[in-house]
């Protein structure tokens, strides 16, 4: 039986190969979050990709983490869809953080019709972003969801259950909001690193 050797050992010995993973660009797509920005291996959004969003509960603040971008999407004209959200969007409220709504088209759609019109939508080359609350999406269903975005070279944002943390999924981020006892999000799967093994606190900004 051969010698069990360390491989720290080979590699200081130049014995094995050691590839380095070539770092990825500086994204054009900030979170509008300082602190999460910098725990991101791109400094912002993936680009071209889907963030997936999990959530305790509908309705815990969790839009704070995309007005941001929102805003200055739809300040430069770019178009945004938001698709089956459970509370209608509150336009006094997204206008006070600098959301032009003129840019902003909600669509109200059927369980089944969720997964298709955020593809389309998606796919379509037209929207700089589309958020999406499916109450079903298995792993075929939410990379296409990553494949669309990809194509039509916009920001997916899927918000969903907590629950499905356990669960593998297609997306280039992964977030898990809490709100008690005070706002922070935990990044559970990051493209280009490894997730930072912290909470990132959110409280400044948030409301």
């Amino acid at each position: 039986m051969g010698q069990v050797v360390a491989l720290d050992s080979l590699f200081h010995s130049r014995q094995v190969w050691h590839g380095r993973s070539a770092p990825l660009p500086d994204s054009s797509e900030p979170t509008g979050w300082p602190m999460l920005d910098a725990a991101l291996p791109a400094g912002g959004w993936p680009e071209h990709a889907m963030t997936e969003i999990l959530l305790p509960a509908d309705g815990v603040g969790e839009l704070q983490l995309v007005l941001p971008t929102l805003a200055r999407m739809t300040q430069a004209q770019r178009h945004v869809m938001v698709i089956a959200p459970p509370y209608v969007p509150c336009v006094a409220g997204w206008e006070s953080r600098g959301v032009v709504m003129a840019q902003v088209d909600v669509v109200q759609a059927t369980d089944r019709d969720v997964l298709w019109a955020a593809e389309q939508c998606l796919r379509s080359g037209s929207c700089a972003a589309v958020l999406a609350w499916p109450k079903q999406a298995d792993d075929r269903a939410l990379r296409r969801l990553q494949v669309a975005a990809d194509t039509g070279k916009a920001l997916a944002f899927v918000f969903r259950d907590r629950r499905h943390v356990a669960h593998a999924s297609p997306a280039a981020l992964r977030l898990e909001l809490e709100s008690e006892p005070s706002p922070r999000v935990h990044v559970r799967k990051c493209r280009g690193g490894n997730p930072p093994t912290q909470a990132i606190a959110l409280a400044a900004g948030w409301s």
